[in-house]
Protein backbone atom coordinates (compact mmCIF):
# COMPACT_ATOMS: atom_id res chain seq x y z
CA UNK A 1 0.00 0.00 0.00
CA UNK A 2 1.43 3.39 -1.11
CA UNK A 3 2.18 6.28 1.23
CA UNK A 4 -0.57 8.19 -0.05
CA UNK A 5 -3.45 5.65 0.42
CA UNK A 6 -2.47 4.77 3.99
CA UNK A 7 -5.79 4.72 5.96
CA UNK A 8 -6.67 5.97 9.17
CA UNK A 9 -6.29 3.74 11.89
CA UNK A 10 -7.28 3.69 15.22
CA UNK A 11 -11.03 5.98 13.93
CA UNK A 12 -13.03 6.38 17.12
CA UNK A 13 -16.42 7.43 15.17
CA UNK A 14 -18.29 4.30 13.91
CA UNK A 15 -18.06 3.80 10.15
CA UNK A 16 -21.38 5.72 8.33
CA UNK A 17 -23.95 3.49 7.42
CA UNK A 18 -27.54 3.37 6.14
CA UNK A 19 -28.40 4.84 3.05
CA UNK A 20 -28.88 8.38 4.13
CA UNK A 21 -25.19 9.43 4.92
CA UNK A 22 -23.00 12.32 2.97
CA UNK A 23 -19.52 11.73 1.58
CA UNK A 24 -17.14 14.76 1.03
CA UNK A 25 -13.75 15.11 -0.09
CA UNK A 26 -11.19 17.50 -0.15
CA UNK A 27 -8.43 19.18 1.70
CA UNK A 28 -8.58 20.42 5.51
CA UNK A 29 -5.96 22.63 6.58
CA UNK A 30 -4.42 23.64 10.18
CA UNK A 31 -6.03 27.21 10.07
CA UNK A 32 -4.01 30.00 12.33
CA UNK A 33 -6.32 33.20 13.25
CA UNK A 34 -4.69 36.49 13.78
CA UNK A 35 -6.01 39.77 15.62
CA UNK A 36 -4.59 42.17 12.84
CA UNK A 37 -1.61 42.51 10.62
CA UNK A 38 0.75 39.66 10.22
CA UNK A 39 3.63 41.71 10.33
CA UNK A 40 3.25 43.04 13.60
CA UNK A 41 3.04 39.48 15.31
CA UNK A 42 0.86 38.52 18.54
CA UNK A 43 -1.16 35.59 19.16
CA UNK A 44 -2.87 33.09 16.90
CA UNK A 45 -6.01 30.89 17.47
CA UNK A 46 -5.31 27.70 16.17
CA UNK A 47 -8.51 25.48 14.85
CA UNK A 48 -8.55 23.66 11.06
CA UNK A 49 -10.56 25.00 7.49
CA UNK A 50 -11.85 23.38 4.44
CA UNK A 51 -15.00 23.55 2.52
CA UNK A 52 -15.41 20.30 2.41
CA UNK A 53 -14.87 19.12 6.18
CA UNK A 54 -16.93 22.46 7.37
CA UNK A 55 -19.84 20.90 5.57
CA UNK A 56 -19.41 17.26 6.98
CA UNK A 57 -19.47 19.30 10.35
CA UNK A 58 -22.40 21.37 9.89
CA UNK A 59 -24.43 18.19 8.16
CA UNK A 60 -23.26 16.32 11.10
CA UNK A 61 -24.32 19.16 14.01
CA UNK A 62 -27.83 18.97 12.29
CA UNK A 63 -27.62 14.57 12.60
CA UNK A 64 -26.74 13.24 9.52
CA UNK A 65 -24.33 10.47 9.05
CA UNK A 66 -21.27 12.23 7.36
CA UNK A 67 -18.10 10.66 6.35
CA UNK A 68 -14.98 13.03 4.74
CA UNK A 69 -12.23 10.73 2.81
CA UNK A 70 -9.56 13.50 2.97
CA UNK A 71 -5.39 13.07 3.24
CA UNK A 72 -3.45 14.38 5.67
CA UNK A 73 0.36 14.75 6.75
CA UNK A 74 1.75 12.15 9.05
CA UNK A 75 2.31 15.09 11.60
CA UNK A 76 0.76 16.85 14.28
CA UNK A 77 -1.24 19.07 12.23
CA UNK A 78 -2.92 16.34 10.55
CA UNK A 79 -3.83 14.59 13.86
CA UNK A 80 -5.74 18.06 14.91
CA UNK A 81 -7.82 17.90 11.63
CA UNK A 82 -8.58 14.34 12.43
CA UNK A 83 -9.14 14.65 16.12
CA UNK A 84 -11.45 17.45 15.76
CA UNK A 85 -13.53 15.76 13.00
CA UNK A 86 -13.65 12.99 14.95
CA UNK A 87 -14.94 14.91 17.81
CA UNK A 88 -17.69 16.75 15.95
CA UNK A 89 -19.15 13.42 14.91
CA UNK A 90 -17.84 13.57 11.54
CA UNK A 91 -16.64 9.86 9.99
CA UNK A 92 -12.94 9.87 9.14
CA UNK A 93 -12.16 5.98 8.59
CA UNK A 94 -12.01 6.66 4.93
CA UNK A 95 -9.14 9.66 5.45
CA UNK A 96 -5.71 8.64 4.70
CA UNK A 97 -2.32 9.71 6.07
CA UNK A 98 0.87 10.80 3.75
CA UNK A 99 4.17 10.26 5.51
CA UNK A 100 5.70 11.79 2.69
CA UNK A 101 4.02 15.66 2.39
CA UNK A 102 3.20 17.98 5.20
CA UNK A 103 -0.84 18.79 6.55
CA UNK A 104 -1.84 21.83 4.63
CA UNK A 105 -1.80 25.39 6.24
CA UNK A 106 -4.15 28.38 6.10
CA UNK A 107 -3.11 32.31 7.94
CA UNK A 108 -6.59 34.47 8.45
CA UNK A 109 -5.83 38.06 8.82
CA UNK A 110 -7.87 40.52 9.42
CA UNK A 111 -7.16 44.29 8.40
CA UNK A 112 -10.28 46.23 8.43
CA UNK A 113 -13.74 45.17 9.93
CA UNK A 114 -14.75 43.44 7.36
CA UNK A 115 -12.10 42.61 5.36
CA UNK A 116 -9.70 39.78 5.86
CA UNK A 117 -6.78 38.34 3.85
CA UNK A 118 -5.86 34.98 3.79
CA UNK A 119 -2.68 33.12 2.95
CA UNK A 120 -2.39 29.39 1.97
CA UNK A 121 0.28 27.13 2.40
CA UNK A 122 -1.23 24.28 0.84
CA UNK A 123 1.91 23.74 -2.38
CA UNK A 124 2.72 20.08 -2.51
CA UNK A 125 0.82 19.32 0.66
CA UNK A 126 -0.90 15.65 1.67
CA UNK A 127 -4.48 17.25 0.78
CA UNK A 128 -3.23 17.70 -3.01
CA UNK A 129 -1.48 13.69 -3.05
CA UNK A 130 -5.14 12.45 -2.33
CA UNK A 131 -5.68 9.21 -4.90
CA UNK A 132 -8.08 7.84 -7.16
CA UNK A 133 -7.51 4.29 -5.11
CA UNK A 134 -7.98 6.15 -1.88
CA UNK A 135 -11.45 7.28 -2.80
CA UNK A 136 -12.59 4.48 -4.06
CA UNK A 137 -12.18 3.01 -0.52
CA UNK A 138 -13.96 5.55 0.65
CA UNK A 139 -16.96 5.12 -1.32
CA UNK A 140 -17.66 1.45 -1.28
CA UNK A 141 -17.04 1.06 2.55
CA UNK A 142 -18.87 0.62 4.12
CA UNK A 143 -21.27 1.47 1.74
CA UNK A 144 -22.26 4.06 -1.09
CA UNK A 145 -23.28 7.47 0.26
CA UNK A 146 -26.86 9.03 -0.46
CA UNK A 147 -24.87 12.16 -1.80
CA UNK A 148 -21.40 12.82 -2.91
CA UNK A 149 -20.66 16.25 -1.77
CA UNK A 150 -17.61 17.96 -4.24
CA UNK A 151 -16.27 21.48 -4.67
CA UNK A 152 -14.36 23.16 -6.94
CA UNK A 153 -11.43 24.02 -4.83
CA UNK A 154 -10.40 19.87 -4.41
CA UNK A 155 -9.76 19.47 -8.37
CA UNK A 156 -7.48 22.81 -8.38
CA UNK A 157 -4.64 21.55 -5.68
CA UNK A 158 -2.98 19.19 -8.36
CA UNK A 159 -3.19 16.10 -10.81
CA UNK A 160 -4.03 13.89 -8.16
CA UNK A 161 -6.75 15.24 -6.85
CA UNK A 162 -8.32 16.05 -9.70
CA UNK A 163 -8.16 12.50 -10.95
CA UNK A 164 -9.79 11.46 -7.45
CA UNK A 165 -12.70 13.67 -7.67
CA UNK A 166 -13.32 12.64 -11.26
CA UNK A 167 -13.75 8.94 -9.73
CA UNK A 168 -15.31 9.48 -7.11
CA UNK A 169 -18.11 11.46 -9.70
CA UNK A 170 -17.85 8.33 -11.46
CA UNK A 171 -18.60 6.13 -8.75
CA UNK A 172 -21.26 8.34 -7.87
CA UNK A 173 -23.36 7.42 -11.48
CA UNK A 174 -22.05 3.62 -11.25
CA UNK A 175 -23.84 3.64 -7.51
CA UNK A 176 -26.62 6.23 -8.30
CA UNK A 177 -25.72 8.74 -5.68
CA UNK A 178 -26.60 11.99 -5.84
CA UNK A 179 -23.92 14.64 -6.31
CA UNK A 180 -23.97 18.16 -5.37
CA UNK A 181 -21.40 20.43 -6.49
CA UNK A 182 -20.87 23.70 -4.96
CA UNK A 183 -18.14 25.37 -7.75
CA UNK A 184 -16.59 28.04 -4.82
CA UNK A 185 -13.75 28.98 -7.27
CA UNK A 186 -10.52 29.89 -5.89
CA UNK A 187 -8.84 32.55 -8.28
CA UNK A 188 -5.36 32.26 -6.29
CA UNK A 189 -5.34 28.20 -7.15
CA UNK A 190 -6.55 27.91 -10.93
CA UNK A 191 -7.60 30.35 -13.76
CA UNK A 192 -11.15 30.90 -14.98
CA UNK A 193 -10.16 28.67 -17.90
CA UNK A 194 -8.76 26.11 -16.05
CA UNK A 195 -11.91 26.05 -13.32
CA UNK A 196 -14.21 26.20 -16.23
CA UNK A 197 -12.95 23.44 -18.37
CA UNK A 198 -13.38 20.88 -15.07
CA UNK A 199 -16.22 22.09 -14.03
CA UNK A 200 -18.20 21.55 -17.61
CA UNK A 201 -16.70 18.53 -17.95
CA UNK A 202 -18.38 17.39 -14.82
CA UNK A 203 -22.14 19.23 -15.27
CA UNK A 204 -23.17 15.37 -16.93
CA UNK A 205 -22.98 13.78 -13.66
CA UNK A 206 -24.59 16.81 -11.32
CA UNK A 207 -27.72 16.54 -10.03
CA UNK A 208 -27.41 20.13 -7.34
CA UNK A 209 -25.52 22.48 -8.60
CA UNK A 210 -24.49 25.30 -5.97
CA UNK A 211 -23.07 28.67 -7.12
CA UNK A 212 -22.48 32.36 -6.27
CA UNK A 213 -24.02 34.77 -9.47
CA UNK A 214 -20.90 34.77 -11.12
CA UNK A 215 -19.57 31.81 -10.62
CA UNK A 216 -22.62 30.19 -12.65
CA UNK A 217 -20.86 31.60 -16.33
CA UNK A 218 -17.79 28.92 -15.34
CA UNK A 219 -20.32 25.83 -16.03
CA UNK A 220 -22.06 26.93 -18.92
CA UNK A 221 -20.36 26.55 -22.41
CA UNK A 222 -20.80 29.70 -24.81
CA UNK A 223 -22.68 31.77 -22.20
CA UNK A 224 -20.99 35.18 -21.11
CA UNK A 225 -20.51 36.19 -17.76
CA UNK A 226 -23.37 38.68 -18.36
CA UNK A 227 -26.07 36.10 -18.58
CA UNK A 228 -28.96 36.29 -16.54
CA UNK A 229 -28.41 33.72 -13.42
CA UNK A 230 -31.98 32.22 -14.79
CA UNK A 231 -30.82 31.88 -18.14
CA UNK A 232 -27.72 30.04 -17.40
CA UNK A 233 -30.16 28.02 -14.64
CA UNK A 234 -31.94 26.79 -17.48
CA UNK A 235 -28.86 26.11 -19.80
CA UNK A 236 -27.80 24.00 -16.85
CA UNK A 237 -30.90 22.25 -16.33
CA UNK A 238 -31.38 21.36 -20.21
CA UNK A 239 -27.67 19.03 -19.59
CA UNK A 240 -29.42 17.15 -16.66
CA UNK A 241 -28.83 19.18 -13.11
CA UNK A 242 -31.83 18.85 -11.37
CA UNK A 243 -31.47 21.86 -9.09
CA UNK A 244 -29.29 24.83 -9.86
CA UNK A 245 -28.69 26.90 -6.58
CA UNK A 246 -27.74 30.65 -6.67
CA UNK A 247 -26.02 31.97 -3.67
CA UNK A 248 -26.37 35.52 -3.23
CA UNK A 249 -24.90 36.49 -0.01
CA UNK A 250 -27.37 39.52 2.09
CA UNK A 251 -29.78 39.12 -1.03
CA UNK A 252 -30.27 35.56 0.24
CA UNK A 253 -30.30 32.67 -2.88
CA UNK A 254 -32.81 31.50 -5.27
CA UNK A 255 -33.31 27.67 -6.57
CA UNK A 256 -34.36 26.63 -10.15
CA UNK A 257 -35.91 23.36 -10.59
CA UNK A 258 -38.37 21.56 -12.35
CA UNK A 259 -40.91 23.55 -10.40
CA UNK A 260 -39.72 26.87 -10.93
CA UNK A 261 -37.68 29.67 -9.87
CA UNK A 262 -38.33 30.38 -6.26
CA UNK A 263 -36.05 33.08 -4.07
CA UNK A 264 -35.13 33.34 -0.34
CA UNK A 265 -34.43 36.43 1.19
CA UNK A 266 -31.40 35.94 3.85
CA UNK A 267 -31.78 36.13 7.51
CA UNK A 268 -31.41 39.07 9.20
CA UNK A 269 -28.17 38.47 11.90
CA UNK A 270 -25.38 41.39 13.17
CA UNK A 271 -22.32 40.26 10.99
CA UNK A 272 -19.67 38.79 12.58
CA UNK A 273 -17.29 36.95 9.89
CA UNK A 274 -18.32 35.61 6.12
CA UNK A 275 -16.20 33.22 6.43
CA UNK A 276 -17.54 30.18 5.98
CA UNK A 277 -21.10 31.27 5.26
CA UNK A 278 -21.39 29.15 1.67
CA UNK A 279 -20.36 25.88 3.18
CA UNK A 280 -22.87 26.65 6.32
CA UNK A 281 -25.67 27.24 3.54
CA UNK A 282 -24.87 24.09 1.22
CA UNK A 283 -24.94 22.14 4.49
CA UNK A 284 -28.41 23.22 5.38
CA UNK A 285 -29.65 22.37 1.75
CA UNK A 286 -28.08 19.43 2.06
CA UNK A 287 -29.43 18.37 5.22
CA UNK A 288 -33.05 19.90 4.79
CA UNK A 289 -33.10 17.83 1.37
CA UNK A 290 -31.88 14.52 3.08
CA UNK A 291 -35.05 15.20 5.19
CA UNK A 292 -37.34 15.39 2.16
CA UNK A 293 -38.62 18.76 2.42
CA UNK A 294 -39.34 21.09 -0.40
CA UNK A 295 -37.03 23.05 -2.49
CA UNK A 296 -38.67 26.65 0.13
CA UNK A 297 -37.63 24.08 3.05
CA UNK A 298 -34.41 23.77 1.31
CA UNK A 299 -33.56 27.46 1.26
CA UNK A 300 -35.18 28.42 4.03
CA UNK A 301 -32.71 26.20 6.06
CA UNK A 302 -29.70 26.93 3.96
CA UNK A 303 -30.17 30.79 4.68
CA UNK A 304 -31.00 30.02 8.27
CA UNK A 305 -27.32 27.92 8.40
CA UNK A 306 -25.86 30.71 6.29
CA UNK A 307 -26.35 33.07 9.24
CA UNK A 308 -25.44 31.17 12.06
CA UNK A 309 -21.98 31.34 10.47
CA UNK A 310 -21.80 34.87 9.36
CA UNK A 311 -23.16 35.38 13.15
CA UNK A 312 -20.09 33.31 14.10
CA UNK A 313 -16.61 33.63 14.59
CA UNK A 314 -14.43 31.03 12.18
CA UNK A 315 -15.19 28.72 9.61
CA UNK A 316 -17.66 25.94 10.99
CA UNK A 317 -17.29 26.99 14.77
CA UNK A 318 -20.56 28.54 14.94
CA UNK A 319 -23.12 25.71 13.01
CA UNK A 320 -25.97 25.22 14.50
CA UNK A 321 -27.47 22.13 16.01
CA UNK A 322 -31.04 21.01 14.96
CA UNK A 323 -32.45 22.26 18.25
CA UNK A 324 -30.88 25.44 17.67
CA UNK A 325 -32.32 26.42 14.19
CA UNK A 326 -34.92 28.33 15.48
CA UNK A 327 -32.29 30.59 17.59
CA UNK A 328 -32.87 33.18 15.03
CA UNK A 329 -36.48 33.77 15.59
CA UNK A 330 -35.56 35.03 19.01
CA UNK A 331 -35.85 38.50 19.64
CA UNK A 332 -32.55 41.07 20.10
CA UNK A 333 -31.58 40.53 23.61
CA UNK A 334 -33.11 37.72 24.28
CA UNK A 335 -31.57 35.35 27.05
CA UNK A 336 -32.90 31.31 26.96
CA UNK A 337 -33.17 30.38 31.02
Amino acid sequence: MSATTAPVQGATTAPVQGADSVLTLGETMVALRGSGPLKLGGSMDVSIAGAESNVAIGLARLGHPTRWAGAVGDDEAGELVLRTLRAEGVDVSGATRDPGAPTGLILFEPRLPEVTRVHYYRAGSAGSRLTASAVERAFTAPGAPRVLHLTGITPALGPSALAACRRAIELAREHGTTVCLDVNFRSRLWSDEESAAVMRSWIPYVDVLIASDDELPLCVPDMTAAGKPSALAEALRAQGVREVVVKLGADGATAYTADGELHAPARPVRAVDAVGAGDAFVAGYLSALLDGADVAGRLDRAVTTGAFAVASHGDWEGAPTRAELGLLGAGPGTVMR
